[in-house]
């Protein structure tokens, strides 16, 4: 049995949240970086569109970026946390060119940055490296990491459960203590300690049949802190990103939002245009109005996709602007310079999470939450396009500063953190049992979850949930664990508080459209929180 592994920060999670964090933290703190398949797999490098923050003041405002955020949320924003990262975002940016990212500049010689505009935004506010701005975020803090002496980066490691005092058996205020971890490569579970645990392992989006994201994206961050007793809210509101590229051989690839941000337009196959028929803002709508346009038209004429054409720009134009998806484009048979793109909506972005404060504070004393699995408050019932690589950014500067004040280290022996039992399991007799699941999960959740809802729907999909969640307690119980077996049980366990969330929200609000309840229910309203049965009094202060 291999012994405890201790550190004073465990960040569960290697995008550009747990990335920036670790950073900010090493200069103070020993930290050790979890992340489950090799970097160039996780999500924050899918982002193409670029970071939301007002850099030019003359044309641009800080008021008018939280007025833009707040509509599109529609209502569930916490006014505050929006203020706080609007204010906070020109310094996140400037952090992260003195990191070195090659954002885009309007001239190669000059300073200026080229800055687009994208969906549901009043002005030009979007800074980018070219179409691959997630990429070029990833891969500069990625170098930074692997380079630095306090930080030991661990890639192939999956979380399967968090350790807290309760858990153990121990008296005293309630505190997480490290987390459980499958070694995948070694195939043996090891002891993580740590004074301080964050999570920042992204979205959840894979729990649909189809995605812009990654295998990688599987809810894990969620799924842990809900079983550790931590509240979660908002997960019914799932972004159906609009414009995925329609192509048997084009697994997950996203059509940026900038596409549309520069002119591209959205059209049915005979040409004709239908987005103004829809919203007065047509392409410039935000991502859930122009994702249920698009699920409307496809329904109505019977279309496997609709059509974005960007081919009234100039060649020079569009490889400027967008070289990576004219590369990916025209190696599977579009030249996007002539033609439209045929594209789909896809399950793209996780608003609910993990309840948080502005430090990303969780219930649980010593763990905190950032990125995606994080509920902040920022997007409410629908996220404003390029506000997510902002969230990541800011709050891992916010948690590390609060980290880097409290350093008040567990006082529990690492030796006396119980290892995994696996003494009563054994190798499992049935892998196919795990695969079967984790297709019906995405297809129930696909078909009656996705983007428009009904009662009768969300009644189906809890049910097979429930039967989903019966079997793979079943099997986790009694067989040795696996990555499969790990995102399958996660997976089931987010599908059904995306469920409970939509059946409890008797409304169609943001990204939540029910056809039961049509409309918006007048006044403020209120966060669809879940509440887990081990849940004790939240540690979480006033931020």
């Amino acid at each position: 049995m291999p012994k405890p592994r201790p550190s004073q920060v465990l960040v569960i999670g290697a995008g550009i949240a747990g990335l920036t964090l670790a950073l900010r933290l090493a200069a103070t703190s020993q930290v050790t970086v979890l992340a489950k398949a090799r970097l160039t797999e996780g999500s924050s490098l899918y982002a193409q569109g670029g970071v939301a923050a007002v850099l030019d003041a003359k044309k641009d405002s800080l008021s008018s970026h939280v007025e833009d955020t707040l509509n599109a949320g529609a209502g569930l924003c916490d006014e505050d946390t929006v203020r706080f990262v609007v204010e906070h975002g020109p310094e996140a940016i400037h952090w992260l060119i003195d990191e070195g990212v090659p954002f885009t500049k309007v001239n190669h010689d000059e300073a200026t940055y080229h800055l687009t505009r994208e969906g549901g935004h009043s002005h030009r506010r979007v800074i980018h490296a070219a179409d691959e701005t997630g990429r070029a975020i990833e891969n500069t803090l990625e170098s930074q990491v692997r380079q630095h002496p306090n930080i030991r980066l661990l890639e192939h490691h999956i979380a399967i459960d968090l350790i807290t005092r309760h858990k153990t058996g121990l008296d005293g205020e309630n505190r997480c203590l490290g987390a459980y971890v499958l070694d995948k490569e070694k195939d043996r579970v090891e002891v993580f300690a740590a004074d301080f645990t964050v999570l920042a392992t992204g979205g959840a989006s894979k729990v649909y049949l189809y995605t812009s994201n990654p295998d990688t994206s599987t809810g894990d961050g969620v799924a842990i802190a809900w079983r550790a007793g931590c509240r979660v809210a908002n997960m019914e509101f799932v972004q159906f990103h609009p414009t995925c590229l329609y192509h048997p051989h084009a697994k997950s690839f996203l059509i940026s939002e900038a596409v549309r941000g520069e002119g591209g337009k959205l059209t049915l196959p005979d040409g004709s245009s239908f987005m103004e028929n829809h919203d007065s803002r047509a392409e410039l709508a935000p991502r859930d109005i122009v994702a249920r346009a698009i699920d409307y038209e496809m329904k109505k004429h019977g279309l496997d996709h609709v059509l974005l054409d960007i081919s009234h720009k100039s060649p020079e134009f569009i490889n400027e602007h967008f070289p990576h998806i004219y590369k990916v484009c025209l190696h599977l048979g579009y030249d996007i310079t002539r033609e439209p793109i045929p594209v789909v909506p896809a399950a793209h972005y996780t608003c609910g999470g993990v309840i948080t404060d502005h430090r990303g504070r969780t219930d649980l004393a010593a763990l905190y939450s950032i990125g995606e699995c994080a509920h902040t408050g920022l997007h409410g019932a629908n996220r404003l396009a390029s506000n997510s690589l902002l969230e990541c950014v800011v709050f891992a500067q916010s948690a590390a500063e609060d980290i880097d004040q409290r350093q008040d280290p567990s006082s529990i022996s690492v030796s006396a953190l119980p290892p995994w039992d696996e003494s009563r399991v054994t190798d499992p007799d049935e892998e196919v049992v795990v695969s079967h699941n984790w297709d019906e999960l995405r297809r129930f959740m696909w078909d009656y979850v996705g983007i428009v809802r009904t009662d009768k729907r969300l009644e189906r999909a809890l049910h097979r949930a429930h039967l989903l969640q019966a079997e793979i307690r079943e099997f986790y119980t009694n067989f040795r664990v696996s990555n499969d077996l790990i995102e399958l049980r996660n997976l089931v366990m987010v599908a059904e508080l995306i469920i409970r969330s939509a059946q409890a929200r008797k409304e169609s609000r943001g990204l939540h459209y029910t056809r039961d309840y049509p409309t918006t229910r007048p006044g403020v309203p209120e966060n669809t929180v879940m509440i887990p049965d081990n849940f004790a009094a939240s540690v979480i202060e006033a931020a």
